[in-house]
């Protein structure tokens, strides 16, 4: 079973209405969809030590890892928000991320202030000649 877009996108504000930005004010919510259809969110999470911050992206792969239902190749769909008139596309680390439990035919959508689609991407297209498991297989 598939998600509706529509509902992967109003699960990505929601949650960008939780975010944590007190100091860059930047919110960024984001949701996926699994191989089986469930749907997992996440918000930016901002601390101090700006190295420590979590980006939305990777809150939502590590809370559905973390209960079990997210294995590398089964991302289906990602929906990433924010409230800006410019496509915010996710950055290097989550582009990473997304890399390990993506497949072939995972689609990462980039949506503004406006609430519609303002870009849309194989995931590959994010992170060409990305480093994955391959590059480390033992021989």
């Amino acid at each position: 079973m598939s998600v509706n877009e529509q509902t992967l996108i109003k699960a990505a504000w929601m949650a960008r209405e939780r975010a944590y930005a007190p100091y860059s004010k930047f919110k960024v919510g984001a949701a996926l969809e699994n191989a089986i259809g469930q749907v997992f969110t996440g918000c930016n999470v901002e601390i101090a030590n700006y190295g420590c911050t979590v980006c939305a992206e990777r809150t939502a792969i590590l809370k559905a890892v973390s209960e079990g239902s997210l294995r590398p190749g089964e991302l289906r769909k990602m929906v990433v928000v924010t409230e800006t008139s410019r496509p915010t596309a996710p950055c290097g680390s989550c582009r990473q991320v997304i890399e390990e439990f993506a497949n072939e035919e995972t689609e990462i959508l980039i949506v503004t202030q406006l609430d519609k689609v303002s870009m849309r991407f194989k995931h590959s297209e994010l992170l060409p000649h990305a480093f994955n498991a391959k590059q480390i297989e033992i021989l």
